[in-house]
């Protein structure tokens, strides 16, 4: 979304200046994140750019993979609770949970930040103990790869079992056949 190429981008660079932007053109992260963190006002500006973008996308993504036959779609949502738009669109919600001196030490190491700026870009997000009420599904990130990967097979097994997604494949068809009877009907009654 935030590539030259995307409206997004246009928007971003228009309301925060070419300042945030490094020689290739592309939108400079590690600037525009200092910015954002610290100012909370131009964070929501941000957001208020991005998130639009980002729903439409993920909106094609799902109908895609509706259309392919998948049982589940994942979408990597950061900041899914925060802005609390979305969770009502979703049976399920996962959080990769882990606890706060690891998650603090990854962002540092990850990102290249000072203890204060991981601090503070944590601190801008809800704690993670609340997360973790508000999410149906918690896998436990802190320990090793191996461990990680097993709760997610765990998961995967359950969602895979599921039979949810045939309620909202029956809702589709039922409505789609809805649509094209009203059409036949439509048809028949101003063509005759």
């Amino acid at each position: 979304m935030v590539q030259p190429h995307f409206l997004a981008y246009q928007q971003i660079v228009h309301y925060f200046g070419t300042e945030i932007l490094l020689e290739s053109g592309e939108i400079n992260r590690e600037a525009l994140g200092n910015i954002i963190f610290s100012h909370p006002e131009k964070r929501q500006v941000l957001n208020s750019i991005t998130h639009p973008e980002i729903q439409k996308e993920m909106l094609k993504q799902i109908f895609k993979y509706f259309v392919l036959g998948y049982r589940y779609v994942i979408l990597d949502i950061p900041l899914l609770f925060e802005t609390n738009k979305l969770t009502k669109f979703m049976k399920h919600t996962i959080l990769v949970y882990c606890d706060p001196q690891t998650q603090l030490s990854r962002l540092m190491k990850r990102n290249g930040l000072s203890q204060s700026e991981a601090e503070a870009r944590i601190a801008s997000q809800l704690p993670l103990d609340e997360k973790r009420k508000l999410a149906t599904h918690v896998i436990d990130n802190s320990r090793d790869w191996e461990s990680t990967w097993r709760h997610v097979l765990k998961l995967h097994g359950q969602l895979e079992d599921s039979l949810d997604f045939l309620l909202v494949r029956l809702a589709a068809v039922t409505a789609l056949a809805g649509i094209g009877g009203a059409v036949c009907f439509l048809l028949r009654h101003f063509v005759s």
